[in-house]
């Protein structure tokens, strides 16, 4: 284990210098939905309680141990928004990415007007087959724009991209959870927005390209709105009932 440490944390690493890298759209154009809605057969969609839905989303909580590397301290948050990242890592899967931010191997440079904490932290990864909780929903991560509303008012959702993990599940179980948390917190669909949205201050480009399969151009565009409309999808599947908090 102690040899597959470095490989495991240069592969994290990974994560956010892809995704700074403002690099073009690796699947190509095409209609907003290509290549993944004919993975999806939505005639068998049904109603569902919440706890069932959450039940399709696989949730599997791994919080960050309270007090220590990107928890050092309690950041409470109202969420308002939900920010929907990809991790730009094709080898790391959400466990290794749960398991990088436990350790604190998702370092970042403190300074003001940048990094708050000194660590990169979100609330969820997301990959084929799970839903891995990092952090508590109602405390701050460090996955958007600094001390700007992104972080301080938004839950951040990262989609996994690595070998063998199938995008289109991904994408769909990412679009489940966010109803979820949609439904549970009362946040609106409007208010689902990508990593892009938040504008950094002081970057060059401001806005980053992000979750950017979903991007067009490096822009929120038709598959962005098409992704949207799979979140209310389930979101409408929703019957009235008792939703099981996320913290």
């Amino acid at each position: 284990m102690k040899k597959a440490l470095p490989a495991l944390l240069l592969a994290c690493v990974v994560i956010f210098i892809g995704c700074r890298s403002g690099t073009g759209n690796r699947y190509g154009s095409g209609p907003a939905s290509a290549p993944w809605q004919s993975r999806y057969n939505d005639k068998l969609l049904g109603p569902v309680t919440p706890d069932q839905l959450l039940r399709e989303v696989n949730l599997r909580p791994d919080l960050i141990r309270a007090g220590s590397v990107g928890r050092s301290w309690f950041r409470p948050m109202k969420p308002r928004y939900i920010t929907i990242h990809s991790t730009q890592n094709y080898t790391g899967n959400a466990y290794n990415h749960a398991l990088a931010l436990k350790r604190g191997a998702l370092r970042a440079t403190k300074r003001k007007g940048g990094n708050r904490i000194g660590y990169l932290t979100w609330h969820f990864t997301v990959q084929d087959n799970v839903a891995i909780q990092h952090l508590p929903c109602r405390e701050q991560g460090e996955h958007a724009d600094f001390d700007g509303p992104g972080n301080n008012y938004s839950i951040g959702i990262e989609m996994c991209e690595h070998k063998g993990n199938d995008l289109a599940l991904t994408i769909d179980k990412t679009a489940r959870l966010a109803a979820y948390i949609s439904y549970v917190y009362q946040i609106p669909l409007s208010n689902v927005v990508p990593h892009y949205h938040w504008p950094r201050a002081g970057a060059s480009p401001p806005n980053k390209n992000c979750p950017h399969f979903l991007m067009e151009n490096g822009r929120p565009g038709s598959r962005w709105r098409w992704f949207l409309g799979r979140v209310q999808l389930h979101y409408k599947r929703i019957q009235t009932g008792q939703a099981r908090s996320l913290g």
